[in-house]
């Protein structure tokens, strides 16, 4: 079911993407694919690799230090941590435990939030909830994943489309008229098969046989995984801009997850809404998964086209599959 919400902003943003850039070309010297190819399929040009020995944790605390700086506050005042990945460093305790530790949040609670390339957007309508109820004045949402521990390099379809990274945003109350305007999520569990991992949880326990048959790796069905987004990312940002009696002239902005550039032009199409309100960075960062929507955020910030006052519409398509979209006001 939606919500109507106010009273909560978005106070800062931090990110991060480790140095490494794996590139088209460098992809052709691994499988069998071409720049044009790569370019002309999903629109990516590079992407950052974590070199060995660096988890998703590790991402995550720099860009949760990079959002805590720049409000000028440090981890012993955050209340709780949502982590968003599907890479966490270990099966348990959770990231976010090892995150709160690295940030020295003593204060703060939190939990790993699981919903693949949706999982920013469920975690900002988590976060806003908790500061909505009035139990929270912080609460730090991270998009983190080190998709390239999970991607077969042998597999020309999956391998070029992921990168790695993080991005935090912090969400505290609001007493102005910015902030949350609204949040509409669902799941579709019938998509199941079309986009996972099929081994190491508790149905497919890691053997010699799974490692052999690289079932520990990302599976997908790339054109169903497409006419779902496509419809859903149209059809979800439709309603929640019904449901909020807002038309899409009157978002200033719409910041996509970035899987593939050619589903983030036909949801612009179909939405009518033109080129220049679209943030696509994809071509730089490839699909970091829980990471695409601050990154893209971030990099909207930086190029003036996101200001204090605008309303930004965010959506995203991910395996379960899951879908949602987030309206805000953006706060600074």
């Amino acid at each position: 079911m939606p919500g109507v919400m106010s009273g909560v902003k978005i106070s800062s943003l931090g990110c991060y993407v480790p140095p490494g850039v794996l590139t088209n070309h460098d992809l052709e010297k691994m499988v069998e694919t071409s720049d044009e190819w790569i370019l002309q399929r999903v629109g990516i040009s590079e992407r950052h690799i974590a070199q060995a020995g660096v988890a998703t944790s590790d991402m995550a605390v720099k860009a949760a230090r990079a959002a805590l700086e720049q409000r000028g506050i440090d981890g012993g005042e955050l209340d709780a941590i949502l982590i968003c990945t599907v890479t966490p460093d270990m099966m348990f305790p959770s990231t976010a435990c090892l995150v709160q530790h690295q940030l020295g949040a003593k204060h703060a609670w939190g939990f790993d939030l699981v919903a693949a390339c949706s999982g920013f957007v469920y975690g900002l309508t988590t976060a806003a909830h908790l500061i909505k109820c009035g139990t929270h004045k912080k609460v730090l949402v991270i998009g983190a994943d080190t998709m390239s521990r999970i991607i077969d390099y042998t597999d020309r379809n999956t391998c070029v489309l992921f990168g790695d990274g993080a991005g935090a945003m912090l969400l505290e109350p609001s007493e102005e008229e910015d902030g949350f305007i609204g949040f509409l999520n669902e799941i579709d569990g019938s998509g199941g098969d079309y986009l996972k991992m099929p081994a190491g949880g508790s149905r497919l326990p890691a053997s010699a046989d799974t490692v052999s048959q690289h079932l520990h790796y990302v599976k997908q069905d790339g054109q169903q995984v497409f006419k779902y987004a496509v419809r859903k990312m149209y059809d979800i940002c439709t309603e929640l801009l019904n449901r909020h009696n807002l038309t899409i002239k009157d978002v200033k902005l719409l910041i996509p997850h970035q899987a593939n550039r050619r589903i983030i032009t036909a949801i612009a199409e179909r939405l009518g809404i033109d080129c220049e309100r679209v943030i696509i960075n994809i071509d730089r960062y490839g699909n970091t998964t829980g990471a695409t929507i601050p990154l893209a955020t971030r990099d909207a910030i930086e190029s003036g086209k996101l200001k204090k006052g605008d309303i930004v519409l965010f959506t995203a398509v991910g395996a379960g599959f899951t879908v949602g979209a987030n309206l805000w006001r953006w706060s600074y």
